[in-house]
Formats: C-alpha cells, sequence, structure tokens
C-alpha cells in the first residue's frame, strides 16, 4: 500500500495539490496522511500573564486548524475524489513545517509528498513558492510532486525526465518515476541539452546504463541542440506537447535544481513548467 502524505494550509492550491494527488493514484491501493502544521509566532512580552496569552493564543490557533482540517476532511470524502480503496488519516502538528513533514515522513514510511507550488500567499506566475523550495531541498530522503497552481489530472501518457547524464543512476533512485509510469503505462522522455558537440565518455556511460534501466519501459532519449537552456527547454516541450504529464529529475547534491533556479530570486526563474513537477533524490 502507497503511503502518500499530503500537507496543506487550507489554501486552494494545497486543495489542488490532494486533488490531484487522490486522482494520480485512483488505481491504487493507498493510505494518505492529510497534515497541517500550526504554528503562534513568539511574544516579547515575559512573565506569567505573557504565558497565559501564550497558551490561549495557542489553543485558538489549534481549534481553528482543527475546525478547518475537519472541514478538509468533509471535503474530501464529499468530492467524489476519494476511492473505495483510499485511506485516511488527518494529522495536526504543532511545528515548524519542515519538521513536520519530516518527522512525517520518517514515521509513516511515506512513499511521496505532494504539495502545491504555491501556499495561501502564493504570487500568479511564481513557479515555486518559498515553502515548495525549502521542502523540496532540505526533504532530500523522500520524493516530492510539486503540483501547479489550478493544475488538473488528464491522466499520465508521457513523463519528461530531464538529465545531465552526469550520474550513473541506479534502478532504485528511478523507482519513483517507474512506479508512476507503470501505473500509467506511460512513456518516458529523456531530455538531454548538449553542452559540447559530443558527449564526454563518463556521460555516454551514463546514458547507455539510463537505457539499460529503463528496460521494458517505453521511453525515448532526446538530445536537444548546444545553446539550450535546461529550464527553457522544458517549458518550451511541455508547452508543445500536451502528453507531457509530468517533469521528473533527480536532484544529486542539490546540483540539477541549482540549473532549474538559477536565478537570484526564485520567484523570477524562467522555468515556469504548468505541470507537476517530480523531484527524486541521489540516495546515497
Amino acid at each position: 500500500m502507497k503511503k502518500i502524505l499530503l500537507p496543506t494550509d487550507f489554501s486552494e492550491n494545497a486543495w489542488n495539490a490532494i486533488a490531484y494527488a487522490l486522482a494520480l493514484f485512483s488505481k491504487e491501493e493507498c493510505r494518505f496522511y492529510v497534515m497541517n502544521a500550526f504554528q503562534t509566532g513568539p511574544s516579547s512580552l515575559t512573565g506569567m500573564m505573557n504565558k497565559g496569552r501564550e497558551t490561549r493564543l495557542y489553543q485558538a490557533t489549534k481549534d481553528s486548524s482543527q475546525i478547518a482540517l475537519s472541514d478538509l476532511e468533509d471535503r474530501i470524502y464529499s468530492s467524489g475524489k476519494a476511492k473505495d480503496h483510499h485511506q485516511f488519516e488527518f494529522l495536526l502538528l504543532s511545528d515548524p513545517l519542515l519538521q513536520a513533514i519530516g518527522k512525517t515522513v520518517i514515521d509513516k514510511d511515506i512513499d511521496f509528498v505532494f504539495m502545491g507550488t504555491q501556499g495561501a500567499s502564493g504570487l500568479k506566475g511564481v513557479f515555486l513558492g518559498s515553502n515548495a523550495v525549502r521542502v523540496i531541498r532540505e526533504i532530500d530522503f523522500c520524493p516530492i510532486v510539486a503540483v501547479p497552481a489550478g493544475y488538473e489530472f488528464q491522466g499520465l501518457s508521457e513523463i519528461l525526465f530531464a538529465t545531465g547524464y552526469e550520474h550513473l543512476y541506479e534502478k532504485y533512485e528511478l523507482q519513483p518515476m517507474l512506479q508512476l509510469a507503470r501505473l500509467w503505462n506511460s512513456r518516458i522522455q529523456v531530455v538531454h541539452v548538449n553542452k559540447e558537440k559530443e558527449l564526454v565518455p563518463a556521460k555516454e556511460k551514463a546514458r547507455e546504463v539510463l537505457g539499460k534501466r529503463l528496460k521494458g519501459q517505453k521511453y525515448e532519449l532526446v538530445d536537444l541542440a548546444n545553446g539550450s537552456k535546461i529550464n527553457e527547454a522544458i517549458r518550451d516541450l511541455t508547452a508543445e506537447n500536451p502528453e507531457i504529464g509530468m517533469v521528473a529529475i533527480i536532484d544529486y547534491w542539490h546540483s540539477f535544481l541549482e540549473k532549474l533556479t538559477r536565478e537570484p530570486v526564485v520567484k523570477k526563474i524562467a522555468f515556469k513548467t504548468k505541470v507537476p513537477f517530480l523531484v527524486m533524490h541521489l540516495i546515497d
């Protein structure tokens, strides 16, 4: 049984990520953990009066979050998106977001984390909000799927897997992507942007090994012309091919993600794919 973590701040973007995950795993027996992490800000006051105020603030925040979580539970069950083979657990944690996600991933042996690309304060046109970036970078022991605002699941005919051929992938490192591809009989389009006229021997070997790892899976190896930027290439390919329902990368030592987010401010990056973004991490 797949175990899926669905963090929520009760925004529509968070709901959209939940709806996407339920649709993506509509054929699969899953246990979904819907989690809200709440905090109360520290006060500059001291003494017993402050302690009492903080206790009341904590309880008020907790009560408000619990009501919102109960409303979300009702919304999930009444939406028709939950299947009979889906199980749910609703979690309310008084922890910082990263700590709450990391703890839940470990405690519940989570297979995937799904979250919206922007939270309640997200700006239009932004690919990854600050929370999504922090989760992808810090929770490097579980696959993360970032779902763009407003994206509706339309099947998963193709997955675009972007690679720099800088790592000899082990098959278990590719498993999150392969599991989704098998679930929907997806074709994997492996995209590499040439920075040289010819692949150096190490990259040629990595390309050969990747082909072996994908044996038995529908796939295509695509080399783009020298001079292309990987973020622009991915954006253009996903815009031109409506069959691509997901972009996937393995973020080895954060180097690949850095190439995609090299702009001074993440909110200004050119990489604004309109399909979900799967980040798998290198397993040391």
